[in-house]
């Protein structure tokens, strides 16, 4: 049995492997850019789909496409988006910077399912991946429209909900430790007293926050190129074509998407993906911030700052016994670099759209669908095997609240800054308590510092 059929693009024949779906134009980029090992995003892919389900729909309403034509089409690109033919997708992203061969895989693909279906229909049309799969449409505003429904459809089930989980928890995290007093810490130095729930609150609004601007980011993300063909103008596509596709893909998707009202800015910018990017780069800054702080208070357990225990999940070391790591934490930070790394990528990529097109798509995407679902995996393990184990070392936190000269600052009102300055290095060069040294300096009473001095007042 031949293991090879025979296809045919402009350019002539081609081998193709007789077990898959796709066509000429994808097998000569797997031959031509035998490059890495990454490939397109499925999720690009399924987008992808979705895309080309709803350009069938409306191309027949429209009065351009039959009815058997839009139906195999729809079903065929239903089940590429539900993952049944994955296998069928082999390109990697180091391919033309419009993304053209990748669109032509889903094309190829669709129209290969689509005529089994024809066929097993009884019907003796036949689609063609340029003609009807890419009907109105052309690399250069579906490949963009793509990346825009894939973003949006990974930042919403992704990323967000691992977020809000976050949240939820350092917010319970918050409440339960609201009156545990610690002090506080500036340039890596003692300061004045907080709760360890004060603390948490900040972590916690960092991750609202970073909710919040990547939800408004999304917005944006939201316009699509659809509608704008080669160079923006829209030739070969009917001028409410862009419109009714944005309509369809709204319905179809539950997500409200729009055709951007200037097709030659969304097909050479990708200025909306660096914006949201941006914000996951913020993210990254913030999950930085959180993981460091949780190893800097969990380090230890005897020789570090010790003021919250994590779970122990693995042996840390291979050569020292009963050794702990805060191996969550490490792997978050990682993550964090990776994408502040991809965000370079992508604003470098996207400053590139020379004329009606920038070139870089592919590259965009990828980096931008890295970050999404590093993100996600990170903070979901971050969160499910050490957030939700911290716990308080009560004894060390009043330990250090109790030996901190930072307290002095209580004092400031009542003796002046400068006095309240020389009680705390007399304190600091004798090696004695902050109230020993007071009482010695005449300007206070015992009853007085006792009363001045109290951390619980100096939180709120």
């Amino acid at each position: 049995m031949n293991n090879f059929r025979v296809e045919h693009d402009s350019i002539g024949e081609i081998q193709v492997p007789f077990d898959k779906m796709w066509g000429a134009q994808t097998q000569r980029s797997k031959e031509n850019f035998a490059i890495g090992t990454e490939l397109m995003p499925i999720e690009l892919i399924h987008a992808f789909a979705v895309l080309k389900k709803a350009a069938a729909k409306v191309n027949h309403d429209l009065g351009n496409l039959s009815k058997d034509k839009m139906q195999a089409i729809s079903r065929a690109a239903t089940e590429v988006s539900e993952g049944k033919w994955n296998e069928h997708f082999p390109l990697v992203v180091w391919q033309t910077g419009s993304g053209t061969q990748s669109n032509m895989n889903v094309n190829e693909v669709i129209a290969y399912r689509g005529n089994q279906l024809l066929k097993d229909g009884g019907s003796e049309e036949l689609l063609h991946p340029n003609d009807d799969v890419n009907k109105s449409q052309s690399s250069n505003d579906t490949f963009p429209t793509a990346m825009h429904i894939s973003a949006v459809e990974v930042i919403q089930t992704l990323l967000l909900p691992e977020l809000e989980r976050l949240r939820n928890t350092l917010s319970n995290q918050e409440e339960e430790f609201k009156d545990i007093i610690k002090i506080g810490r500036t340039h890596l130095q003692d300061a004045t007293p907080l709760t360890l729930g004060q603390e948490i609150s900040g972590w916690k609004h960092m991750v609202a926050k970073s909710v919040e601007m990547i939800r408004e980011s999304m917005i944006h993300v939201s316009e699509l190129a659809i509608g704008g063909t080669a160079v923006g103008t829209g030739i070969n596509a009917h001028a409410e074509f862009g419109d009714r596709v944005a309509s369809e893909l709204s319905e179809d998707t539950g997500y409200k998407f729009v055709s951007s009202t200037n097709k030659f800015h969304a097909l050479t910018s990708h200025d909306q993906l660096v914006y949201a990017h941006g914000a996951l780069k913020a993210l990254a800054a913030d999950l930085m911030k959180i993981a460091n702080d949780v190893r800097w208070l969990a380090s230890g357990p005897r020789s570090g700052i010790g003021e919250i225990t994590i779970p122990a999940n693995e042996p840390g070391s291979s050569i020292m016994p009963g050794k702990v790591n805060p191996t969550q934490s490490e792997a978050l930070t990682m993550v964090a670099v990776q994408v502040m790394g991809n965000d370079v990528s992508i604003g470098i990529a996207a400053s590139q759209g020379n004329f009606e097109l920038n070139v870089f798509k592919p590259v965009i995407f990828y980096n931008f669908m890295q970050s999404v679902r590093l993100l996600s995996d990170s903070v979901r393990s971050f969160h499910d095997n050490c957030v939700v184990g911290i716990q308080p070392n009560v004894e060390q936190l009043s330990h250090h609240v109790s030996n901190s000269l930072m307290l002095v600052t209580a004092l400031n009102p009542h003796i002046g800054y400068e006095n309240a300055a020389k009680i705390a290095k007399k304190a600091h060069e004798n090696g004695t308590t902050l109230k020993e040294s007071a009482l010695q300096s005449g300007l206070l009473t015992e009853e007085e510092f006792d009363r001045i001095v109290d951390p619980s007042k100096m939180v709120k």
